[in-house]
């Protein structure tokens, strides 16, 4: 792998013991993707060409106030491209809460659930976000080790299988 690939695909996986429809579930409805993370709801019109989009949570804001800058109420927008429910989804993927991300141009983002043959009960769940030319926003979801950028996607998906292998967030 290249420094240049490195940094404009990233591929996060996780293994979750739970059914590929929760896994789906987790990830698309507002209902469960607001329980862990950063308590964001994401809202998907599930179908290629609907719309995305992430809303900024009350905490957020607040958190935002006391720093002294303005939070949008849609965080992350983007726009469904692929839909195969409870397998697989690709969309767009652009960050609004920073000038310099929601500058960029939009990203990729694909997620794959797959279940596994050896142990059953138990999926693998495949985050590819592709950034060629964000290198702000590459920065911001990318996984960091002492929690910079709030951990990025690894820190999400670890959370998304904590909730839904023992009913609590990391925070819960």
């Amino acid at each position: 792998m290249t420094t240049e690939t490195a940094t404009t695909t990233q591929v996060y996986r996780v293994w979750i013991k739970a059914a590929p429809e929760r896994i789906w579930a987790a990830i698309t409805d507002p209902e469960w993707n607001g329980r862990y993370a950063y308590q964001a709801q994401s809202f998907f019109e599930l179908k290629p060409g609907g719309s995305f989009h992430a809303a900024a949570s009350k905490d957020m804001k607040e958190y935002a106030a006391a720093q002294g800058f303005d939070l949008p109420d849609t965080i992350i927008d983007g726009e469904v491209i692929e839909c195969d429910p409870p397998r697989r989804l690709v969309q767009t993927w652009r960050m609004l809460m920073d000038p310099t991300t929601a500058a960029e141009p939009f990203t990729r983002l694909t997620y794959e659930i797959e279940e596994t043959k050896t142990q059953p009960g138990v999926c693998r769940l495949t985050l590819t976000h592709e950034l060629t030319g964000a290198p702000a926003t590459a920065t911001m979801v990318a996984s960091t080790e002492d929690g910079a950028a709030g951990g990025g996607w690894a820190w999400i998906l670890s959370d998304l299988k904590t909730l839904l292998e023992t009913g609590a967030p990391f925070a819960g």
